[in-house]
């Protein structure tokens, strides 16, 4: 045992005593939640821009209907013709627009409304937040027309009172969170490809410790094969222990972004994950005969992984068949994970995605062991 502990403080000390180490194990995953924030920070909020055509003239109802979209909020207006109103729809300056033809106020009077157009390049996206208020607010008066039948008077009387009635409500804004749940989505697929490049640097050093005659004399001193790997195994399950806790921290206290999971969940994910990213290190290190072909495998196998299963964009937006091939990474069902435990789901609702974790972890340090006892030119590492 302290011999392993002294293979694990020797490793220890050397990784960190370069600068770069540092850079690679901690700067690069904090670099990746920032550009997480550059990519979703900005993809919400704002106010809408609502261009509005009013053809119908100075009618009172159509003035009304003009300043209620007016006190809307997150909605800005500007008075247009149609000729502007075309171009700046085209161009993006506005988001929509609102077209009061002529007649409106007379079918609202009438209990019928009608004549109001909206239109945007944008879709319902956009259009659907001031469509369904203006609507709920065109039938409410619309709704004294049809009581009081075409009667100008009645229609004035109680359109008057309907204006100056008062209610009162209590309101409470909601704090949108969906930005903060893709970023952190992505956040995280950014430290699974770390986490697995870690893993694979870090299990390099038993091949490279055997290309430069470190591992034979190593061996020549009480310690065992065994446990030379074994406290290389400990080392980067630290490392990527102390990775993982550093980018939550920052993730939640310096930058502020809330998951939506409890710390101790996530920790806990990640940290099987570490285990299944140790383990499939270790069978890139079975099959390669030297350094340089193990970080050949290492390029060839991690990239395309993290792009199929959804590391770098969410993978609802990719083809079915590559969802379906996606199912047979382990990175996928660590997103699964995070995505369904920020849905609310209890950690221990998900006990099949953690069971396959585990299996992916167990499969790949079989094969391993199984590779190293068969292939004569490595296995003195076991």
């Amino acid at each position: 045992m302290n011999n392993i502990l002294w293979i694990v403080r020797k490793q220890l000390l050397s990784t960190f005593r370069k600068r770069s180490s540092w850079i690679v194990y901690f700067g690069l995953p904090i670099a990746a939640i920032l550009l997480s924030m550059l990519i979703y920070g900005s993809s919400s909020g704002g106010s809408l821009k609502v261009g509005i055509l009013n053809q119908d003239g100075d009618k009172t109802l159509t003035q009304d209907a003009i300043h209620f979209v007016e006190e809307l909020n997150n909605v800005k207006i500007t008075m247009t013709d149609q000729a502007s109103m075309n171009k700046d729809i085209a161009s993006g300056k506005l988001d929509s627009g609102l077209i009061f033809e002529d007649g409106f106020a007379d079918s609202v009077r009438n209990g019928q409304p009608s004549h109001l157009r909206i239109v945007s390049a944008k879709g319902a996206e956009v259009t659907s937040y001031v469509k369904i208020l203006l609507e709920g607010y065109i039938n409410n008066v619309a709704s004294i027309g049809q009581a009081t039948k075409n009667d100008a008077n009645s229609f004035d009387a109680i359109y008057a009172d309907y204006k100056q009635s008062s209610f009162k409500f209590d309101s409470e804004s909601l704090k949108d969170t969906a930005k903060y749940k893709d970023m952190t989505y992505q956040s995280i697929g950014f430290l699974l490809m770390f986490l697995l490049f870690s893993a694979v640097n870090m299990s390099n050093l038993i091949l490279k410790e055997r290309e430069n005659r470190t591992f034979l004399r190593l061996l020549s001193s009480p310690l065992s094969a065994r446990g030379f790997v074994l406290g290389n195994v400990l080392v980067t399950f630290i490392i990527q222990a102390l990775q993982i806790v550093v980018t939550l921290l920052v993730l939640k206290y310096a930058i502020g972004i809330d998951s939506g999971v409890p710390f101790g969940e996530m920790l806990g994910a990640l940290l099987l994950f570490s285990l299944v990213a140790i383990a499939l290190a270790l069978l890139l290190t079975a099959f390669a005969k030297n350094s340089r072909g193990a970080s050949a495998l290492q390029t060839l196998i991690i990239t395309p992984t993290c792009l199929l299963s959804g590391c770098f964009f969410p993978s609802e937006i990719m083809p079915d068949t590559v969802q379906k091939i996606s199912s047979f990474l382990p990175q996928h069902w660590l997103l699964d994970t995070v995505t369904k435990l920020q849905d609310g789901q209890a950690i221990r609702s998900l006990g099949l995605n953690l069971i396959i974790l585990v299996a992916f972890a167990a499969v790949f340090t079989l094969i391993a062991i199984y590779r190293f006892n068969r292939n004569n030119d490595v296995r003195q590492f076991i």
